[in-house]
């Protein structure tokens, strides 16, 4: 039996397998392929064989290690783990497009220091700040009000594009996950499962900040319930999956302290 492809990964919180988004992306995905992994859940990048996380390491010296959650997905269908096997050309041309929506629309408002910067290590918050300069073409970005709500308003487009997709079915096609699965997958689990610290109040009773904080209590709130619609459902259909393929399954992190160099391994 050949040995299994390793995958270095962010270490996970609040009851994920990883609290980055292409780390998710990646675990779900090859969870639905059935394809083996030992799994390192570290805290440390420059750990991994890239210096960047997710990382896998391949057996062909060829192909060595690679980085980006698109081309680890691409490997892992050469190596005939494939969850879209079953989706038609169109299907597959809608998986493209749908995915680039979430990068362009989705991705930026989880990228914004608000609410997730006081969740994240900061080696993620600084490399979502980055990709969020990188997305809106200005080096100089900063969070601001305005931004916030043109991010906010992209969000809860492209959620609602997923929404009218997915409409009552388990999976985006058929009865099985496909990748776009395993991105939506990526992209909405860390804003389902983390805890959301409340607002401070005055002795009057009054909101520090009262009109800001109330517009993205306001937004957070429908971004939040959109999320769980789409999230319960493929969180649904990850539970139906453990079921059927238990050795598969995504298997919460024990817990590690932030900054050590202990390393949490799983085979998949």
């Amino acid at each position: 039996m050949a040995a299994p492809l390793e995958l270095y990964c962010w270490k996970g919180d609040w009851g994920l397998p990883s609290v980055d988004t292409d780390c998710l992306t990646v675990l779900a995905y090859a969870k639905f392929a059935g394809a083996p992994l030992k799994v390192h859940k570290i805290t440390n990048p420059w750990r991994s064989p890239t210096g960047t996380l997710p990382s896998l390491k391949t057996t062909e010296e060829s192909t060595g290690s690679l980085s980006k959650p698109s081309n680890i997905i691409i490997h892992l269908r050469k190596q005939k783990y494939n969850a879209d096997y079953d989706l038609s050309a169109k299907e597959g041309a809608d998986t493209l497009a749908f995915v680039s929506l979430l990068e362009e629309k989705l991705l930026p408002a989880l990228n914004i220091p608000f609410p997730l910067n006081f969740l994240l290590p900061n080696r993620i918050h600084n490399q979502q700040l980055e990709r969020l300069r990188l997305v809106r073409g200005d080096s100089t970005l900063e969070p601001g009000e305005q931004l916030e709500k043109e991010l906010y308003h992209d969000a809860l487009e492209c959620m609602t594009l997923l929404s009218q997709r997915l409409g009552s079915h388990k999976f985006f096609f058929g009865d099985s996950p496909s990748s776009l699965d395993a991105y939506v997958f990526g992209h909405l689990a860390p804003l389902l499962k983390p805890p959301i610290r409340k607002v401070s109040v005055h002795s009057d009773g009054s909101d520090f900040d009262s009109e800001p904080h109330k517009r993205r209590k306001q937004i957070l709130s429908v971004l939040f319930a959109m999320g769980s619609m789409l999230g319960y459902a493929i969180l649904m259909g990850i539970v139906s999956i453990q079921h059927i393929r238990p050795q598969a399954a995504l298997v919460g992190p024990r817990h590690i302290e932030e900054g050590g160099e202990e390393e949490e391994e799983e085979e998949k």
